[in-house]
């Protein structure tokens, strides 16, 4: 289960959210910090207000023909708040073109005449507080500031002026550290996995992303190792198929051309009419083709058999059968050459596998290419016994002989197709090098298992076959 916390997307709404309001909190600061530190830039009205009538009282002190206006223009300017001087003798100066309404102006001289407006028949309209202060010379009342409200915005103005460029610069900091602790690790790992699926696309099948964290790109990394290993897996079942191929086509042209040859020379030797051969000759001479021959159908079918049970191509005809029966056709199929050789062949069959369930053709093949396979190794004077015992949930079929023995170097591989142990165990005859590989693909088609083990004296192959639920009646059906 996937965690949300884990996920890239909401890391990255998250970092989002963080930034903002670490930003929202930097401005804030800034803005106090500024506000508590630039009095000289944003001067309170009461203290505007007082600077200005000293300054103008002074002023007048000390240069009483001063142009008052263009004093105050110069000295105050630059001020965001409107200054406005009201004198007693009517003279007015200010610090902008905008003229003092008419009602604070009248308030003004009022205050400086000692006139109540209270008793007027108009009173003034002010909206918004006024800051005055009074401008005195040697203790008398020479006039008044004013500072009247200031005009929407003018605040505004002046706070974007103090935080336009420290606001940017918080901006593109947190911007380029949100985009160094947010961005910069999935960029890498995004890099990493661009890398290895290049090195994959050009064939390498041994690169692997980093599947490091639990997100999103780490799942897509996991996903495409997922992917690679399937290909490499597939890659090498194609290249072994491909090598087996190969030697399949290698080994049955071998096998092929043997008998070939064989026969080729025979018959050159036969249509060669400066050459008299005896009937006798003659005779052996045919007898050897008609050999080769029936060798080569035996290879072909066998070729044909292993081709259709490793396609899946080749049906059982499953029912219950007695196996001592199939024993003892295999026997006596091959009585004669094992009385010529004096080797004793036996059968030992246990009352519960007297019955099993198979193919009874196909079980009898098997049987048959193994006992073949224990006469062609098995001594003159030896024996070979057949067994069927029951083990667990298990028929167990096994074909003993008393030969020389497999070399264990050779026992992994005696069920490939013609596949050549060593001498140790040829005694002259040949089969079709595929009789082991056929008895391999009928016990799997089966469900079951082959196996061999062997020391030198005894070299035994055991079949297991699935054990079904015997019938009611016996069968002697094959």
């Amino acid at each position: 289960m996937q965690h949300w916390y884990r996920s890239f997307y909401w890391r990255i709404g998250l970092s989002f959210v963080v930034m903002v309001v670490a930003v929202l909190v930097a401005q804030s600061a800034m803005f106090n910090y500024l506000l508590s530190h630039s009095e000289a830039s944003l001067p309170g009205p009461n203290n505007l207000a007082a600077s200005v009538a000293a300054d103008i009282g002074s002023t007048l002190v000390n240069y009483p023909d001063s142009d008052l206006q263009q004093h105050v223009l110069s000295q105050y300017g630059g001020q965001s708040y409107r200054v406005y001087v009201v004198m007693k003798d009517g003279t007015t100066a200010a610090n902008t073109a905008e003229a003092l309404s008419d009602d604070l102006h009248r308030s003004a001289e009022a205050a400086l005449m000692g006139t109540d407006l209270r008793k007027a028949a108009r009173q003034p309209v002010i909206r918004g507080p006024v800051v005055t202060a009074p401008i005195q010379v040697a203790g008398e009342l020479r006039g008044m500031v004013v500072l009247p409200p200031p005009p929407p915005g003018v605040l505004g103005r002046d706070v974007a002026r103090l935080l336009s460029l420290p606001g940017t610069a918080v901006l593109i900091v947190a911007t380029a550290i949100a985009a160094a602790v947010i961005f910069a690790p999935a960029r890498r790992r995004l890099k990493a996995l661009e890398r290895v699926t290049k090195q994959l696309g050009t064939g390498d099948l041994t690169v692997r992303a980093p599947e490091a964290g639990g997100d999103e790109i780490a799942r897509v990394a996991a996903a495409f190792n997922r992917m690679a290993c399937e290909l490499a897996q597939r890659d090498d079942a194609l290249r072994q198929s491909d090598r087996l191929r190969r030697q399949m086509l290698a080994d049955v042209s071998h096998e092929l051309k043997t008998p070939l040859t064989a026969m080729r020379g025979y018959l050159e030797t036969l249509r060669m009419s400066d050459v008299a051969l005896d009937h006798q000759t003659r005779e052996r001479y045919f007898d050897t083709i008609e050999r080769e021959t029936l060798r080569l159908d035996r290879m072909v079918k066998d070729l044909i058999d292993l081709a259709r049970f490793e396609n899946a191509a080749a049906t059982l005809e499953v029912r219950w059968f007695a196996i001592g029966m199939v024993f003892a056709h295999v026997v006596e199929r091959h009585e004669p050459e094992a009385k010529a050789r004096h080797v004793s062949v036996r059968t030992v069959v246990d009352p519960e596998t007297d019955q099993i369930f198979g193919d009874p053709d196909r079980i009898e093949q098997v049987v048959d290419n193994l006992v073949a396979n224990a006469l062609r190794h098995t001594t003159d004077g030896g024996c070979i016994e057949l067994a069927a015992t029951p083990r667990g949930g298990s028929v167990v079929l096994s074909v003993t002989d008393s030969g020389v023995g497999i070399a264990p170097e050779h026992i992994p591989y005696v069920f490939d197709r013609f596949y050549k142990v060593d001498a140790a165990r040829t005694n002259g005859a040949n089969g079709s090098g595929l009789g082991l590989s056929i008895a391999k693909a009928v016990v799997e088609a089966h469900q079951g298992a082959i196996h061999v083990t062997s020391v030198p004296g005894r070299t035994a192959f055991t079949i297991e076959l699935p054990r079904h639920e015997e019938p009611h009646s016996t069968s002697t059906n094959l």
